[in-house]
């Protein structure tokens, strides 16, 4: 009577027949009866977890597929997992089976323990850090404290089965949230066997998904995206997340994070609390972005450098040389007065500044984002988070091709092995399709400068013989024309290599044979990062770095494959063009991205219904309707994590030269919240939940980017801009004292004579004038040394490696500084860490001594009652002699 095991058997058997009775007062249920919303199994009671969908099959493996799923269902109940089949007759489609999955109490509280899932055991006493300086004026942006606090926090520790009267179970349908329900569900059926096939024992629900024997398995949604749910359904949460969290009229709230931590699990909640912390951090870099393009603006007009290019007098008096062999002529440099002005827009006073200010930027978002992640681990319980088991498990895959066996040093079990010599020629596959596929990016690159080349002596005839062209012809120049065709044409060609390489590094990476699902996904993460890196980025490293660098000069022009000239930059510089590109590159991806995005789910789900015989979801089954939703995968979340990261590179390495790529970002950001919240809640089926402590490797690259970003844009400054030429004009050979700049323009042209000009060259029309000017520091033709670089070339080019090699330094040392100064983990997250660390073992401390001591009186009383009896044994027998 005593034993602590009999007393918990005791109230196991009073909750079971609780159950029992609560399903005999709804024994009249009938199953014509049940709403179509229903997430109940008929008995209106069981809630569904999970569920598993097939058709039938016509083929050969028709009756093997059939033993698999009657296996697989019988092992799956004898785990204690639940079972309801829909025949296929009661589906829309009239092919569907679907088997319903319910986990009862008694499945829940073992897996629990299994996966180590903390649970309340008191309400917490410290209070919550909402309130910051600014909370009044940041009401509007604050959602309904029932929304973004859906549940009070409390002080939680692992569950054990052996302690529940430890936690705070009010209701054990309620006990514990859906996320972890289907969590647990879904543990069970990657580990459950359905039988022996070539002397190899078969397990797993995904090996069942991929040889086709299930065509879908899935946890369902709550209930309907539109409306709240009606009793006795649960509250609806996904209808919560559509109003709140979904509707793009509330782009301007904050997200409800633990709510979508609660529907969806850690792993998605993680994405976007990243997400939004980044567009977060991107309005300050919008607003310093934005400040620094006003400047250049209203600064215009002042700039010495476009006044004199668009001068008559000066800029109308300057012949340029030709741009190009023969087709070019001669050209006035006012021609490009209106590209002079723009140049100035991002290649200013400000430009330095903020390429300093970015590099700053970025190690605070990384360092402030340390501390959100740390706050992030305290608040959702993870804190001592072990790797998800599930992303640890053999893939099928693996075993499949594993013929030999060895013990694992850890477990001590004989699992599947796979030698490395057997690896090898795919690993060498691998790299060969990876290097190939980058070389055919450069190749694609370099048709697109042949493109350029090819066309732009086109353009300039073109333009210059057409009248109507007249009126545009001051600011849409031969070479602005060539690059905005080139840009777009350059888009459209990374997004059709981006297509194809997606697929072929998914094959590839499966080839490879991956042991467990974190090594494929790290694989593919490294192949996709690559490949897109040299894919977005090769077009800009090129303008911003190699453009102009090796032109060589009149008469002596270097030549891409011995056949066209190379590309020259503008009197300006370089910068405009590396803008252009970057914003059609940029804006162009981040658009398609968005309404592919959108779009996409929405036209299969319709095509979907439309095969169902119905347009309507009102029509058919809560399961059905989550069947006919797009499937959010496996590796969903790596492609919206890539396109985030790709886009960081965007806003952080080329950011000199464009400082309103952070508006941009920002204005993409919150609207791709929404579309990612929208399709999410209404147009895929709800994912299994997981859990996740940080954005794993994406963090590494994040930091990678940032250092390579400090690189880059010092480049930019000293290179593609025009900056450090000025500056050297401005200290050095200036001779005006009043208008120091005054003369840069005439100073940073060379002079050439047309007489040198070979003839195969130079314009077949003869000219009044004798020479012509062209973008260098070089010696004049009456030098003894001409056409060779002049000191000035050589003090210009100091400066700039001087500006490199500061600018870097400075930025790293403020880097240095700053990630010293900012802890990880701030100081009231550890305090609060320790609180209830504390707390949780002085709870379980009194927990374990008020039983002790209940065992002890228990004991002793029982002790007592032997001794009565023992000697009211002995008085009887007393008495009876």
């Amino acid at each position: 009577m005593g034993d602590p095991n009999v007393l918990e058997m005791v109230q196991e058997e009073e909750r079971r027949a609780s159950r029992e009775e609560r399903f005999f007062e709804v024994n009249e249920f009938k199953k014509d009866e049940q709403s179509k919303d229903s997430i109940f199994f008929r008995d209106g009671i069981r809630q569904i977890d999970f569920v598993l969908s097939y058709v039938d099959d016509i083929k050969k493996e028709a009756e093997l597929k059939a033993e698999r799923r009657k296996e697989f269902e019988q092992n799956l109940r004898k785990t204690g997992l639940e079972l309801e089949i829909e025949d296929k007759m009661n589906s829309e489609d009239g092919k569907t089976y679907f088997v319903k999955i319910h986990a009862p109490w008694e499945v829940l509280v073992t897996y629990a323990e299994v996966l180590g899932i903390k649970m309340p055991i008191k309400e917490s006493d410290i209070p919550r850090a909402d309130k910051t300086p600014f909370s009044c004026m940041l009401g509007p942006l604050k959602l309904p404290r029932n929304v973004k606090h859906p549940h009070a926090e409390y002080f939680t520790a692992q569950f054990t089965r052996h302690r529940q009267e430890l936690f705070l179970i009010e209701d054990e349908s309620s006990f514990f949230p859906s996320s972890s329900r289907n969590r647990i569900v879904y543990y069970i059926l990657s580990r459950c066997p359905f039988g022996i096939e070539d002397g190899k024992k078969r397990f797993g629900i995904e090996r069942l998904l991929n040889s086709h024997t299930y065509s879908s398995a899935f946890p369902l949604h709550d209930g309907q995206y539109w409306k709240p749910s009606e009793p006795p359904n649960p509250v609806n949460e996904r209808y919560t997340l559509c109003q709140n969290w979904a509707r793009f009229s509330y782009f301007y709230k904050e997200q409800p994070f633990n709510l979508i931590r609660d529907y969806y699990g850690e792993k998605i909640g993680i994405y976007f609390v990243f997400l939004g912390f980044y567009t977060e951090m991107l309005l300050f870099a919008a607003i310093v972005g934005l400040a620094c393009f006003i400047y250049g603006l209203l600064s215009m007009h002042d700039n010495s450098s476009s006044t004199e290019i668009c001068d008559p007098e000066i800029g109308g008096q300057i012949i340029m040389c030709p741009l190009c062999d023969v087709m070019c002529d001669y050209w006035r440099l006012n021609s490009t007065c209106w590209a002079s002005k723009f140049s100035h827009l991002f290649d200013n006073e400000s430009t330095v500044f903020f390429a300093i200010f970015m590099g700053i930027w970025v190690t605070l978002f990384l360092e402030f984002w340390k501390q959100r992640q740390a706050r992030l681990e305290y608040e959702w319980d993870l804190v001592d988070f072990e790797e998800e088991q599930q992303q640890l498990q053999l893939r099928p895959e693996f075993e499949a091709m594993c013929t030999h066996r060895k013990v694992n040093a850890v477990t001590k079990e004989v699992e599947p092995y796979l030698p490395l010599c057997s690896r090898i020629p795919w690993y060498f596959l691998s790299g060969a399709t990876v290097t190939l596929w980058m070389s055919l990016v450069i190749a694609c690159m370099v048709a697109v400068i042949v493109y350029r080349l090819s066309v732009f002596a086109t353009f300039a005839s073109f333009m210059e013989s057409e009248a109507s062209l007249k009126h545009v012809r001051s600011f849409l120049t031969p070479q602005i024309t060539t690059s905005l065709t080139g840009s777009c044409l350059n888009f459209i060609v990374i997004l059709i290599l981006n297509f194809f390489y997606e697929r072929i590094s998914a094959w590839i990476t499966k080839m490879e044979i991956p042991r467990t699902h974190q090594e494929y996904e790290s694989s593919l993460t490294l192949k996709m990062f690559l490949f897109q890196f040299v894919n977005f980025y090769s077009s800009c490293f090129y303008v911003a770095f190699f453009k102009g660098k090796f032109v060589g000069y009149p008469g002596k022009y270097t030549y891409l494959f011995n056949v066209w000239r190379s590309e020259e930059c503008d009197p300006g510089g370089c910068l405009v063009e590396l803008t252009t590109q970057l914003t059609i590159i940029m804006t162009g991806k981040q658009v398609f991205g968005n309404i592919k995005e959108a779009i996409y789910p929405l036209v299969l789900n319709w095509w979907r219904r439309r095969k169902a015989r119905t347009n309507s979801e009102k029509l058919y089954s809560r399961w059905e309707q989550d069947h006919d939703l797009e499937t959010f995968g496996s590796l969903g979340l790596f492609y919206e994590y890539l396109e985030t990261v790709i886009q960081f590179g965007f806003v952080t390495l080329f950011v000199a030269s464009f400082p309103l790529a952070p508006l941009l970002a920002l204005l993409n950001n919150i609207i791709e919240i929404r579309v990612d919240a929208w399709k999410l809640t209404t147009q895929y089926r709800r994912p299994v939940a997981a859990k996740a402590h940080s954005i794993g490797v994406w963090q590494d690259i994040l930091y990678g980017m940032a250092v390579l970003s400090v690189a880059t844009n010092a480049f930019i400054v000293a290179f593609t801009s025009d900056m450090i030429p000025r500056l050297v004009y401005y200290y050095a050979y200036s001779k005006n004292a009043i208008q120091p700049m005054k003369g840069y323009v005439n100073n940073s042209l060379s002079i050439f004579l047309i007489a040198d000009f070979p003839n195969h060259t130079v314009p077949s029309e003869k000219r009044d004038f004798t020479t012509c000017r062209y973008r260098d520091y070089r010696n004049p033709p009456d030098h003894e040394e001409k056409y060779f670089h002049n000191m000035q070339y050589w003090h210009v080019l100091a400066a700039k490696m001087t500006f490199i090699i500061i600018m870097e330094h400075v930025v790293f040392l403020m880097k240095f500084l700053l990630a010293w100064m900012i802890p990880d983990v701030p100081k009231d997250v550890v305090e609060r860490i320790k609180r209830e660390k504390l707390m949780t073992v002085k709870i379980l401390h009194d927990f374990e001594l008020n039983k002790l001591k209940e065992n002890l009186r228990m004991n002793s009383s029982d002790f007592a009652k032997h001794l009565i009896i023992q000697e009211n044994k002995v008085q009887l027998a007393k008495s009876a002699t």
